[in-house]
């Protein structure tokens, strides 16, 4: 067997291993219907970490305070910020019985570290219920306590939502930005219903604080900068444990990064975590991403060479159907079908993106929360 006859062989067995994954694994999601879930009313704690976000706390979080739920409180947690971000705290504390302010000092075994705030905010939560979002984050509706929280029971602790960002016309960064988070929304709402959660996203991500405890916090991932959303939810969720919130009256939304060099920075940071996620979350990540790697490279060279290119064609256009079949269904339940025109375009690019920032990463360590 040549060069070429190998890379044939190889890339009907990608094939396979994409059609495995979109079906079996991403059309769980994409032919998810789910359960009308029954409003409890059970009390919450809205946390939100804040570090030099006195704007966004201005902006957003009036959205917060103005939920349609009966039993809530708002804790605000200052993270060190050097402008009036705690006065802007303050200041909605006094106007609102419901708020509570955590001003959080950096000491030198935690300075910069996100967790560290976090716990003492957790620990300041009255209510074992806890629901995360971040400064620059507003829910799409004034049900959204209501939606998340209600897929709380004796079983289920950790509910994963969904957090979208702003769409912005003309502009494909914006584009390139909402499909990633589409990806990565689908990834882990598909495993989770596959019996396999992995991560989510503190944009939107609620959880117990009597889980929280048992997994004694962040301390097995402490010195790990960033991850206090994926680390945490891959430590402790399980196929028992774990539900998935998907009504668009659950949704936040978030201000997108505006240039490719903060978006890169952004995804560093989050790119640095996956090493140390569990060796089977790791192992399928890894299959899955080298898998579509590999089918469009394997496909280039088998077109430019004319390679039997009936069966390539067939075997290349069968793959893009099944990835538009699911995407379709996907990218409709999250309201992200405008990508669907550019995917062959945004997936490459985003393969590319996702192989530049892994070499970065491993050259030199990403910044995280400052």
């Amino acid at each position: 067997m040549g060069l070429l006859g190998f890379i044939y062989f190889a890339f009907i067995v990608v094939v396979v291993i994409q059609f495995i994954f979109y079906v079996f694994v991403f059309g769980k999601f994409a032919f998810f219907k789910p359960q009308k879930a029954v409003s409890k009313n059970i009390a919450v704690s809205v946390i939100i970490c804040a570090k030099n976000e006195a704007e966004n706390l201005r902006r957003f979080l009036p959205s917060i305070i103005e939920q349609d739920y009966l039993n809530f409180e708002v804790v605000l947690i200052n993270d060190s910020s050097k402008d009036n971000t705690l006065e802007v705290m303050q200041d909605f504390a006094k106007a609102h019985s419901n708020i509570k302010v955590v001003d959080v000092k950096s000491i030198e075994a935690f300075w910069g570290n996100k967790k560290y705030a976090l716990t003492l905010g957790i620990k300041a939560a009255k209510n074992d219920y806890l629901l995360f979002t971040d400064a620059d984050c507003k829910p799409v509706s004034k049900y959204w306590i209501k939606e998340m929280c209600a897929h709380f029971d004796s079983e289920k602790s950790v509910v994963l939502g969904y957090g979208a960002y702003a769409k912005i016309k003309k502009s494909l960064l914006n584009k390139l930005v909402r499909f990633e988070t589409l990806i990565t929304a689908g990834n882990y709402f598909s495993f989770a219903l596959a019996g396999t959660p992995y991560m989510g996203v503190g944009r939107n991500l609620a959880y117990s604080k009597s889980e929280f405890f048992k997994a004694n916090g962040f301390i097995n991932h402490i010195k790990v900068r960033s991850g206090d959303d994926d680390l945490f939810v891959n430590q402790v969720a399980n196929n028992k444990n774990t539900a998935i919130c998907i009504p668009n009256g659950s949704f936040t939304i978030s201000t997108p990064k505006v240039t490719f060099k903060e978006w890169f920075k952004q995804k560093r940071r989050h790119v640095s975590t996956a090493k140390h996620y569990k060796l089977e979350h790791k192992v399928l990540l890894a299959i899955l991403y080298s898998s579509t790697l590999l089918f469009w490279l394997f496909t280039l060279i088998l077109f430019v060479t004319l390679y039997k290119w009936p069966i390539v064609l067939g075997l290349f256009l069968a793959r893009l159907t099944i990835q538009y079949i699911i995407l379709g269904s996907l990218s409709r339940k999250l309201n992200e079908s405008d990508l669907l025109l550019l995917l062959p375009f945004l997936e490459i690019f985003l393969i590319m993106a996702q192989l530049t920032i892994f070499i970065n990463n491993l050259i030199s360590k990403p910044n995280h929360w400052k």
